[in-house]
């Protein structure tokens, strides 16, 4: 087999790749006997027709199967003699068999860049405390205790007051015309400021229950139903009943309630105060992490393959409809134009490639390398973080591919470290 590998540009290649005929030959008698011990044909016992009435009734059919096992085979062959660092599939092109002759194709491939490194030290940073005070705790502990609220039914009154929750059956028309989800039951509604959309309504103080209350509301111009967004509908809403939210007191039972893990108030109030600090860094390492590319991109400009980037996009897309999920949306009733958000994500997957490029460079460079140790006690964090026992987190990383996805990703965290160590900070 003789093959020969082009730069095309310092992303792509094309490989010229010619297969020996005897190669080819044998490929074909092993298409055709096969294809001889299946096939039923009038006049032949099966397994005995020749191979000439199958060339005459088959032949274009075993050819291209030919070709794609032959390309296929080569091809891996080819990249792997050379060493070519694909990261998309082939463009293939050939001009089909000739009895024969060598096989001959050409493909092309995306690859990954060779980067020569130039500075990478000395990046410009701002240093960043972590700090978290007594009234950060404290709201946190107040959205805690929001979060444990119950209702109750209101006894002794039967108009609505501010703080009030009204159980709630309506209709609303725009232009005089039902829409979708004109029309619900037993809907609860906070007697409160806000917005109709976010279940809140002022307008509910002082309607007594079996009173209807009609209303214009006009629904935010970047509203996600595109039927209703930036339009005025007519609400009528009948009050069934009130109820009202009963928040816990600030004390150890509280602490108990919030399933922390906990028995006092003293120990819930550390845990959140660890938890805000863990989660204030996280953010403080993002952003540190985003600052060290830019500066690295910045000193160190090349170019990155397009199926890489769309891989990043790809990537960033299904992370996004996750969080959607994960917080009670249902992407299919969101309309989302997945074409405008690719070409909004764009910039900053490529941001992300470039990246990743760098520090995998630098780590190689450094001899920055994650031990087996290292990724050991990683896991036993993340257990420690997740509440979890060790051995549940480890099994989680039995595979050897998430073993080494765990691998690289302290890879980079290690290589960050080490860029930060040696950053100029203002």
């Amino acid at each position: 087999m003789k093959v020969q590998v082009e730069e095309l540009s310092p992303v792509e290649k094309k490989l010229s790749i010619e297969v020996d005929s005897t190669r080819v030959a044998d490929e074909l008698t092993r298409a055709y006997t096969a294809l001889g011990r299946q096939v039923k044909l009038p006049g032949f016992r099966q397994g005995k027709v020749p191979r000439r009435i199958l060339e005459q009734r088959f032949r274009q059919q075993v050819e291209d199967d030919v070709i794609q096992r032959v390309v296929q085979s080569a091809y891996v062959e080819a990249v792997r003699e050379h060493k070519v660092e694909v990261v998309s599939q082939p463009q293939v092109t050939n001009s089909g068999l000739k009895t024969g002759a060598p096989f001959a194709f050409e493909a092309r491939v995306e690859v990954k860049p060779k980067l020569e490194l130039k500075e990478y030290k000395e990046l410009p940073l701002k240093k960043t405390e972590v700090t978290v005070d007594d009234a950060q705790v404290n709201e946190q502990l107040e959205k805690m205790r929001q979060s444990l609220t119950r209702l109750e039914p209101v006894e002794g009154r039967d108009v609505g007051q501010a703080g009030d929750v009204a159980t709630v059956d309506y209709e609303a028309f725009i232009d005089g015309q039902p829409f979708a989800g004109s029309k619900a039951e037993d809907v609860a509604v906070n007697i409160a400021p806000g917005e109709l959309v976010e279940s809140n309504l002022a307008a509910l103080e002082g309607v007594k229950v079996g009173d209807t209350k009609e209303l214009d509301y006009a629904f935010p111009p970047d509203y996600r139903v595109e039927e209703v967004k930036g339009k005025t509908a007519h609400f009528k809403m009948h009050v069934k009943g009130l109820k009202s939210k009963i928040v816990p007191e600030l004390n150890d039972e509280f602490a108990k309630e919030t399933g922390a893990g906990v028995e006092t108030l003293e120990a819930l109030r550390a845990k959140v105060k660890a938890d805000l600090e863990r989660s204030q860094r996280a953010k403080v390492e993002a952003e540190d992490r985003e600052a060290v590319i830019k500066g690295l991109v910045e000193r160190n400009p090349f170019e990155v393959p397009k199926a890489m980037v769309e891989r990043a996009i790809d990537s960033m897309l299904e992370g996004a409809v996750r969080q959607m999920a994960r917080s009670g949306l249902d992407v299919r009733n969101l309309n989302l134009d997945f074409l405008r958000l690719r070409d909004e994500m764009r910039e900053r997957a490529v941001q992300e490639v470039k990246g990743t490029l760098l520090f995998e460079a630098i780590a190689e460079k450094e001899g920055i390398q994650a031990s087996d140790g290292d990724v050991d006690k990683k896991i036993e964090e993340l257990a420690a973080e997740a509440g979890q026992p060790v051995a549940a987190v480890r099994k989680y990383f039995n595979k050897p591919e998430d073993r080494m996805g765990l691998s690289l990703r302290l890879r980079e965290e290690k290589t960050i470290e080490f860029l930060k160590a040696q950053a100029k900070y203002s």
